[in-house]
Order: C-alpha cells, then sequence, then structure tokens
C-alpha cells in the first residue's frame, strides 16, 4: 500500500519495530495524527486465540471514562413502559416489529449500535442476516440484550465499546479522538486493556496478546509493550 509522503516522514521520526510503553506510544500516535480532521484513534490488539472454538471467543462490553468522541446513535427494540424507558433515557430510535420492514426492505442502518429487550429477540432475530454482518446483533455479553434498557443506552451514550474478536482473532476499538488529551487516551486505552486481559478464556494455551497496535485513522502506527498493559 502507498503512503503519502508525510505519513512516509512521520513512520521514519521514530522506530516502528519498537514496543512502546502504553504512556510514550500515546504521545507518538497523537504525534502521527496530522490529518486536517480529527483523527479517531484505534487499538487492534492480536491475540492467540482460536475464534473458531466457542470457549476461545473473547466478546464483552467496557464503558470509556472519556468517551470515544463520537455521538453514538442507539436504537432500542422495546414495546410499552421499557419503550418509553428508552425514549426518557436518550435512545434515538424506538420501535418493535414496525421497524423490520424499513430495515429489511428499505436497508435503513442509520445507527451505531441496537439494544433489545429479552422479549424483543424474537423479532430481532429475523434481522440477522442484516444486522449480523455489520455487527449491530444485540447481545447479552455485551449487555445490549438486557430488561434495563436506561443503563444500557445511557452506557453508550457516555463512552460504552464493545470488543470482540474478528476472523483472523484480532480485536479492533476505538479509544477516542486526536484532540483528546494524551492523559484521556492513556486512560481510556488502559481501560479498555484491563477488560481484555480480564475476559482471557482459561482454556486458551500459549500467549495471549500477542501484539498490540495504535493507530490513528491516516497516520503510521505504534506497537505497545502487552507485558505493559497487565495491571495488578
Amino acid at each position: 500500500m502507498k503512503h503519502g509522503k508525510k505519513y512516509e516522514e512521520l513512520a521514519k521520526s521514530y522506530d516502528k519495530s519498537a514496543l512502546m510503553d502504553p504512556k510514550d506510544a500515546v504521545a507518538q500516535v497523537k504525534k502521527n495524527a496530522q490529518a486536517k480532521f480529527d483523527e479517531t484513534i484505534e487499538v487492534h490488539i492480536r491475540t492467540g486465540c482460536d475464534g473458531r472454538h466457542a470457549e476461545q471467543q473473547v466478546r464483552g462490553a467496557v464503558v470509556l471514562p472519556h468517551g470515544t468522541g463520537k455521538t453514538v446513535r442507539v436504537l432500542v427494540f422495546a414495546k410499552g413502559a421499557k419503550a418509553d424507558e428508552a425514549t426518557a433515557a436518550g435512545a434515538d430510535f424506538v420501535g418493535a416489529e414496525d421497524l423490520i420492514p424499513r430495515i429489511q426492505n428499505e436497508g435503513w442502518l442509520d445507527f451505531d449500535m441496537v439494544v433489545a429487550t429479552p422479549d424483543m429477540m424474537g423479532v430481532v432475530g429475523r434481522l440477522g442476516k442484516v444486522l449480523g454482518p455489520k455487527g449491530l446483533m444485540p447481545n447479552p455479553k455485551a449487555g445490549t440484550v438486557t430488561m434495563d434498557v436506561t443503563k444500557a443506552v445511557q452506557d453508550i451514550k457516555a463512552g460504552k465499546i464493545e470488543y470482540r474478536l474478528d476472523k483472523a482473532n484480532i480485536i479492533h476499538v476505538p479509544v477516542g479522538k486526536a484532540s483528546f488529551s494524551e492523559e484521556q487516551l492513556g486512560e481510556n486505552f488502559q481501560t479498555l486493556m484491563d477488560a481484555v486481559n480480564k475476559a482471557k478464556p482459561a482454556s486458551l494455551k500459549g500467549t495471549y496478546i500477542k501484539s498490540i497496535t495504535l493507530a490513528p485513522t491516516m497516520g503510521p502506527g505504534v506497537k505497545v509493550n502487552p507485558v505493559k498493559t497487565v495491571t495488578a
């Protein structure tokens, strides 16, 4: 992949193969975000898991203390009092069966997260082929299938992110924006790493976290020393 002159200059300004302490990595990744827009800072965690085995799946959610810097649009599938609760909590869209044709036939996907009460999962299940591939299916492990819709919506709006293995057993998640302070990015990053480290599958033999890269949307990435992310 060919990169621009600015990218190449940035990549030469530090040792790309070096494993940095999280604090130094955050400082460097902020320097690497040179685009004309507020770049998202993402974490890419390569694991030693084999997601084909259910017991080695890594999936969960965590609320970042400083949010992601992004406005998240939440859709809630609920009825009656729970629908009213979701609206009061700040959900952007609330509905039930009426939303099925809109999503299935009209391709409406103007939302970033989906929450559902357990009794609505039969309805939501009909959207599996649409929501599943986009990572939008509600899941009890991620706290998005729940009767406590108020907490679910408020947590998401406050900066809750979901992490999971992709097909290559890598976790990709945002931890903030380039405009965040080093302290904010550092705290968000460590909060994520604490959650991922705790989610280590008991059945896993060998290395759990093989590599961690912090990268801005457009700039070069920085390698973080996985050992330094484990807190006592």
